[in-house]
């Protein structure tokens, strides 16, 4: 009883996490991204964009794609209370949360960051992984920016698509800790293009992974 306890609380806190990271302030094919080691060897990302709180037309553009300005106008005057900085930041935030997750085979936590379609890419990857006797033992190093790159509304459906150029360290073991791949000392670059998506004015505040490429 006392483990099942545990276990809601920490679907709980996981919940409540992803609340507070993703763009609320009180309010393709499906491209699985590949294990480190298997990219080419990395760089460090500008400080989040502003947005000025009175006019939604007032969006910084500093760490957004101009293509992006239009969407993300569409979104603050569809929900005045979303902040563009914020989603900005969380989303880095977001997006070393999932990265450990499935580097761990963390398929709960990933349930609570990823929509279904995205969480099976990565449930089948896990399994491959472990089928082979690998484990990854990956650390996100830095981000060394994260950008808008576009974003849209359609039928109340928000998506966001943000670039994130990062410094992975990537070294794949096998099941006895054996080193197969890779390096801890030595980073590589990594370009991943991920689009959250949510619908706005739901009851549900939380923004999901949907899509996931390379750029």
């Amino acid at each position: 009883m006392f483990l099942v306890v545990v276990l809601a609380m920490v679907a709980a806190f996981l919940a409540l996490r992803l609340y507070m990271v993703l763009g609320k302030r009180t309010g393709h094919e499906q491209a699985l991204p590949k294990p480190a080691e298997e990219r080419a060897p990395v760089t460090p990302l500008p400080r989040p964009i502003e947005v000025a709180q009175q006019e939604p037309r007032e969006i910084a553009t500093r760490n957004i794609d101009p293509r992006a300005e239009a969407g993300l106008r569409a979104i603050v005057a569809a929900e005045p209370s979303f902040d563009v900085a914020q989603f900005v930041e969380g989303a880095q935030s977001a997006y070393r949360m999932i990265l450990e997750a499935y580097w761990k085979g963390d398929e709960e936590s990933l349930a609570w960051l990823v929509d279904d379609e995205v969480r099976g890419a990565f449930v089948e990857a896990i399994a491959q992984r472990a089928a082979a006797g690998h484990v990854l033992d990956n650390r996100l190093v830095s981000i060394e920016r994260a950008m808008i790159s576009d974003a849209s509304v359609e039928a109340k459906q928000a998506r966001i698509t943000v670039r994130f150029d990062a410094d992975i360290a990537a070294v794949t073991r096998d099941a006895d800790g054996n080193l197969v791949a890779g390096s801890m000392t030595d980073a590589v670059e990594t370009h991943d293009v991920w689009t959250f998506a949510r619908t706005l004015k739901s009851s549900d505040p939380n923004w999901k992974l949907a899509d996931t490429d390379e750029a």
